[in-house]
């Protein structure tokens, strides 16, 4: 092990200037614990979207029947972790908060809304699969 004696080392350079203004600096700091939740919007037109699951029939994927709130701030207030306990799917969460995220910005629901993704019914690409079928080569093997 190797002791170096700091104070026998002269600098070479002057200290730096913001080195020596940092104790005059102020400093704001920010609680970071605690989640901030974003703004409740207000229900929306007459007669359109005034319940919760009037907004989650708007969004499709049958989600109105996956989840049942109530009332509208508490649905606003629903997290994540609210939905997994309820027992929804990862995918169904991203999609119904992404959702309201969108609502939340004041965008339309037609703009946003859709249907899932089918399946795909050919596995691979390529000229390995075409129409369904493996192809396989016509030499000899």
């Amino acid at each position: 092990m190797f002791r170096i004696s700091l104070s026998k080392v002269p600098l070479s350079r002057p200290v730096r200037p913001f080195i020596q203004n940092a104790q005059r600096r102020t400093v704001t700091t920010v609680r970071c614990d605690v989640p901030r939740r974003a703004d409740i919007p207000s229900p929306r037109g007459p007669g359109k979207i005034s319940t919760p699951q009037d907004f989650l029939k708007a969004i499709g994927r049958s989600s109105e029947n996956k989840i049942s709130i109530d009332s509208w701030d508490a649905f606003w207030r629903t997290s994540g972790w609210d939905m997994k306990n309820a027992g929804l799917s990862i995918q169904d969460r991203r999609y119904i908060l992404w959702c309201m995220e969108k609502f939340r910005q004041n965008k339309p629901i037609e703009g946003f809304a859709h249907e899932e993704r089918p399946k795909k019914k050919i596995r691979g690409r390529g000229p390995a699969v075409q129409f369904g079928k493996r192809i396989r080569s016509r030499r000899d093997r």
